[in-house]
């Protein structure tokens, strides 16, 4: 049974590893080339209250990984926080994307988060359906705004209250 619980330092090449497949792979993130574990670090490091990162683990095999991060750097985007969540491919389709949400925005709720959103690159139904089920509403679309693998891509802005 998976256990889903804050992350620790040595969780971070896991975390690292799951990201850096989906850069590969996949239309999830925009990124091109695989960030470096000095990246969770720094992001495991953060004192923010609105900031945590959770992974979802077996043993001591990171199976995923939900996170909030500043919206935009500005001041008055204190309370507002966007989040990510990405599953190894072996752990999709059995629930484990609900569940590190659920501790995720639990977690964004006692630090006094007052939106949370999430941007999702489609298509990708399974992504809309989890943020949907968790309580998000489609807030609108943006046409054509990133380009990876040789073709443009949409993406779909989510909003969640939780204050």
């Amino acid at each position: 049974m998976e256990t889903i619980r804050p992350a620790a330092a040595d969780d971070l090449t896991g975390v690292a590893a799951i990201y850096a497949d989906a850069v590969r792979t996949s239309i999830a993130t925009f990124d091109v080339d695989p960030r470096p574990t000095a990246y969770w670090e720094d992001r495991l490091a953060s004192t923010d209250p609105g900031d945590h990162l959770v992974v979802a683990v077996e043993g001591d095999r990171v199976l995923g990984y939900a996170y909030s991060s500043p919206y935009r750097p500005r001041p008055a985007y204190s309370r507002t926080r966007e989040t990510s969540v990405y599953l190894h491919q072996d752990a999709r389709g059995r629930g484990l994307g609900r569940r590190l949400y659920d501790d995720l925005l639990a977690r964004m709720a006692g630090s006094d988060v007052h939106t949370v959103v999430a941007l999702v690159a489609l298509p990708n139904d399974p992504s809309e359906a989890l943020h949907r089920a968790c309580g998000f509403r489609h807030v609108g679309t943006m046409t054509e705004v990133g380009f990876k693998f040789g073709r443009w891509i949409d993406t779909a802005w989510y909003e969640l209250r939780l204050v």
